[in-house]
């Protein structure tokens, strides 16, 4: 995966460049993930509606992520921004789809055999959430640039977790799930970060940030999971 631009280009066109090939490889990434899936026979067009609707609107927000890194790198800031406005009411779409197909999962026993329900559903449910707190923070901070495109790049980060986990032996790591998830994210997240200390010499504090609130998560998703007031609203949903 590519760390920096080469050196000859000026470091804003460099900057715009890294961002937009970084977005490219997210959603291929994510996107070859479900197409996998596909391939092997493991999900179907059949699926119910909400199913459909779920996958289309996680990929549009691929399609806008990309979109507005493309924009940026063409010099097109003032689309950038008019879609930027939508972009934003858009994650709330993203939120609510994503909360209440996870519940619909649930309530009509199509959870995934490979974990137990109240894990499937608190990951599903901490992913959806920090990527929403990381995105709307970096529409917060549109204004400074450093921070915006490093915040939006670690809640695409986020998003993409269910394309990836898609490419990966699920059924087989048992209570390593959640932690072989989160590894698989390392290279991207290691590209940023070398991208800041070749071109910067250090690390932009929003990754701390960014990345800090998916690491929490992963790291709180069990004990969530497993307190008495999820397993008992897993119980409900599944019962």
């Amino acid at each position: 995966m590519a760390t920096a631009a080469p050196s000859r280009l000026h470091p804003v066109v460099r900057d715009r460049l890294f961002f937009f090939v970084m977005a490219l490889i997210i959603a291929a990434t994510a996107v070859s993930g479900f197409a996998f899936q596909l391939a092997m026979g493991r999900s179907t067009f059949h699926s119910p509606w909400w199913v459909h609707v779920h996958g289309l609107t996680f990929m549009g927000w691929l399609g806008i992520y990309v979109t507005q890194n493309w924009l940026v790198w063409r010099g097109d800031v003032i689309d950038h921004q008019r879609l930027g406005r939508i972009a934003a009411v858009y994650v709330g779409w993203v939120v609510l789809v994503g909360a209440s197909v996870n519940t619909l999962s649930a309530l009509n026993h199509r959870l995934p055999p490979f974990t137990t329900p109240n894990i499937f559903l608190t990951m599903d449910w901490i992913i959806v959430a920090v990527f929403a707190g990381l995105t709307w923070a970096a529409v917060k901070l549109r204004g400074n640039s450093d921070w915006h495109r490093r915040l939006m790049l670690c809640g695409a980060v986020q998003v993409m977790v269910p394309g990836i986990g898609r490419l990966l032996p699920l059924p087989l790591l048992g209570d390593w799930l959640l932690w072989v998830i989160w590894a698989a994210l390392l290279p991207f997240t290691a590209a940023a970060l070398i991208y800041d200390l070749r071109t910067r010499g250090r690390i932009h504090p929003a990754y701390y940030w960014g990345f800090g609130a998916i690491l929490l998560g992963v790291a709180l998703t069990r004990p969530i999971a497993f307190s008495p007031p999820l397993l008992a609203l897993t119980h409900y949903l599944t019962a």
